[in-house]
């Protein structure tokens, strides 16, 4: 009987179809790394939505810069990412051209600034702010260029043959006017707060308001997350500091007023 078993069992396992011993599809390797503090090569060479050449030093420099590793063509996510940052962009009264730049660079070498060209202005026409044109740069460029990017701020993507499509991961990177990576908010809803603290950051603090700067200090930076966190240990110091200022000038205030009193009982 357990001949018989195995016999069968053995037949079964033969005529079993090859494909069904097989795992599942091997995922595509993508991956995005916090590499904060990387230096971005600026004279990496690319050309701009109106088909100029030019490199990253053209676009940073001057301004924090938000940076978004996108492709023109992707039907669904790179596209969650650019509305995702539109919608955060609206909420803030810092503006493109002004306070910070963005730059979207495609990674896909086979597209053309046309492309780049087009999805400037439906994202623009999103935003609604027209006037800020000058601050936002759609790039493409050749393998190269576009892999020493990606490198430099940890971003992982590869070309799928089975769909023809991209696979990569989503978020925005933020770098500072010397062109070093400064944080990486994950995903792709950009919360306003957030964004708003990156650009504080990168840009050493020219840009936001004083009070912008206080609440910073109550929040802090979490790379395994890619956002920004309620600091408790940050919040009871600068909530001790404002006590201890509010009860110096009462004091003070008392003082004062007692040190009036026999002054102005002698008149």
């Amino acid at each position: 009987m357990k001949a018989l078993v195995a016999t069968f069992g053995a037949v079964f396992l033969a005529a079993t179809p090859a494909a069904q011993t097989y795992g599942p599809p091997a995922l595509p390797d993508i991956d995005w790394e916090n590499r904060l503090g990387a230096q971005l090569a600026l004279d990496t060479a690319f050309v701009d939505q109106r088909g100029r050449p030019i490199t990253l030093a053209d676009v940073v420099g001057e301004r924090p810069v938000v940076l978004a590793l996108i492709y023109y063509e992707c039907p669904m996510l790179c596209n969650l990412v650019l509305e995702g940052l539109v919608q955060s962009l609206r909420a803030l009264s810092l503006e493109p051209g002004t306070d910070f730049d963005i730059v979207a660079l495609g990674i896909d070498p086979n597209e053309g600034h046309e492309l780049a060209a087009a999805k400037l202005a439906s994202t623009l026409q999103a935003y609604g702010r027209p006037d800020t044109e000058p601050g936002w740069h759609f790039l493409v460029g050749a393998t190269p260029a576009i892999d020493a990017v990606a490198e430099a701020v940890g971003y992982r993507y590869t070309f799928v043959e089975e769909t023809g499509e991209y696979a990569h991961p989503a978020g925005i990177a933020i770098v500072t006017p010397d062109g070093v990576l400064s944080r990486t908010l994950f995903g792709t809803e950009f919360a306003p707060r957030d964004v708003k603290f990156a650009l504080i950051e990168a840009s050493a603090g020219t840009v936001g308001t004083p009070l912008d700067q206080l609440v910073l200090r109550c929040f802090q930076y979490d790379p395994t997350k890619g956002a920004y966190g309620f600091a408790i240990l940050a919040t009871i110091r600068t909530a001790g500091l404002f006590t201890v200022f509010v009860l110096g000038a009462f004091i003070a205030r008392m003082l004062w007023r007692e040190r009036r009193k026999p002054a102005m009982g002698g008149v």
